[in-house]
C-alpha cells in the first residue's frame, strides 16, 4: 500500500508541480480553496479537497481524515503588496493557518513540509543567506510567513521548514509570464535594478521537495532548507535574461531604483539564498536559473 501525502495550496504554480512529483511514488491528494485549475497537468489520480486552512477544526479533521505521512503546506497569502495593505489577512493565512496545518500534523505523527520564503531576510546580507543567519523581515508577508514558521515549530512534531524564492511555474501568474506579455505590448519595460535574488523554477523545487520526503520518510525531523535555483541576479538583468531567451529584441528594458517604483511594501535588497545544506543532505545540486529558465520558455 501507497503512503499517502497531502499537498496544501494544491491548485496553485508549486502546488501542481508537487502533486506530479509525488504521484510518482505515493498516493496524493491535494487540498485547496477550489479544485485543480490545469485539470491537463493535474491527473486524476490526485483527489481534491475543499479547505480553508484559516478554519482550525476543519483543517485538523481533514487531515486527520485522511490520514497522510507527509503534509507539504504550500498554502498562502503570496500577494506581497497585499499582505502590507491587509495585515490581517496575511496573518490570518501565513501565520495562524500554518499553526493550524502543524496541530493536525502532530495529532497523527505526520511530518509537516512548510513552505517558507526569502522575504523572512532584511536584504543587508551581501552573499546568499544561510539557514543559521539571523532573520529580520522588512514586510508584513515576511513577518507573516516569519510568523507561520515559529507556529510550525511550536505546535508540530516531524517538520522541515523549506525557504525559496522568486518562484515561477506553469500552473501560476509569475514574473516570466508578466514580462513576456509587457514586451507584446510595449516599447520599453522599466524594471528595477536594486532587489537581487534567486529565480526558482516550481518543476525543479517540487522535485527537491520530494527528494527531501524520501530521506525523511522513516524518521523524525525538526529542520530548515534553503531550496532555490543557483544564482543570483537583479529584477532588472533578470528582465534581460527572459527577452533574451524568448527571442524578443525589440524592448528596451531600463533600470530603476525600488524608490522610483513606490509599492506599498518594501523588498529585501539581496535575498539571494545558499543551497549547500539542501545539496550536502541529498546530494544533489539545484541547477543554474539560467537553464531552468530556458528549459521554460521552451516547453
Amino acid at each position: 500500500m501507497k503512503d499517502r501525502i497531502l499537498i496544501t495550496g494544491a491548485s496553485g504554480m508549486l502546488g501542481t508541480d508537487l502533486c506530479l512529483n509525488f504521484l510518482k511514488k505515493y498516493d496524493v491528494c491535494g487540498a485547496d480553496l477550489a479544485g485543480p485549475k490545469i485539470k491537463e497537468r493535474c491527473p486524476a489520480q490526485v483527489k481534491f479537497y475543499k479547505l480553508d486552512i484559516t478554519d482550525r477544526l476543519g483543517t485538523i479533521k481533514l487531515i486527520n481524515d485522511i490520514k497522510p505521512a507527509i503534509v507539504v503546506h504550500a498554502a498562502a497569502y503570496t500577494d506581497v503588496d497585499g499582505c502590507e495593505k491587509d495585515k490581517s489577512a496575511a496573518f490570518n493565512v501565513n501565520a495562524d493557518g500554518a499553526g493550524n496545518v502543524a496541530l493536525g500534523c502532530k495529532k497523527i505523527n505526520a511530518t509537516l513540509f512548510y513552505i517558507s520564503t526569502d522575504f523572512v531576510f532584511d536584504g543587508k546580507k551581501t552573499e546568499p543567506y544561510t539557514e543559521d543567519d539571523d532573520t529580520n523581515p522588512i514586510n508584513i508577508y515576511g513577518e507573516s510567513k516569519l510568523a507561520g514558521e515559529r507556529l510550525v515549530v511550536q505546535n508540530a512534531g516531524s517538520h522541515v521548514i523549506v525557504r525559496t524564492s522568486w518562484l515561477f511555474g506553469k500552473c501560476g501568474k509569475n514574473f516570466v509570464d508578466t514580462i513576456i506579455g509587457l514586451a507584446k505590448t510595449r516599447k520599453e519595460i522599466k524594471v528595477v535594478d536594486d532587489q537581487i535574488g534567486s529565480p526558482t523554477y516550481t518543476a525543479d523545487l517540487a522535485k527537491a521537495i520530494f527528494k527531501l520526503a524520501e530521506i525523511t520518510m522513516a524518521k523524525p525531523v525538526k529542520d530548515i532548507y534553503h531550496i532555490s535555483n543557483n544564482g543570483k541576479v537583479s529584477w532588472y538583468e533578470y528582465t534581460r535574461r527572459i527577452l533574451e531567451y524568448a527571442h524578443i529584441a525589440d524592448v528596451k528594458v531600463t533600470p530603476i531604483t525600488s524608490e522610483e517604483l513606490d509599492r506599498p511594501a518594501k523588498r529585501p535588497k539581496m535575498s539571494a539564498l545558499n543551497n549547500s545544506r539542501y545539496q550536502k543532505t541529498t546530494h544533489d545540486k539545484m541547477r543554474d536559473y539560467n537553464e531552468a529558465l530556458q528549459e521554460y520558455l521552451i516547453k
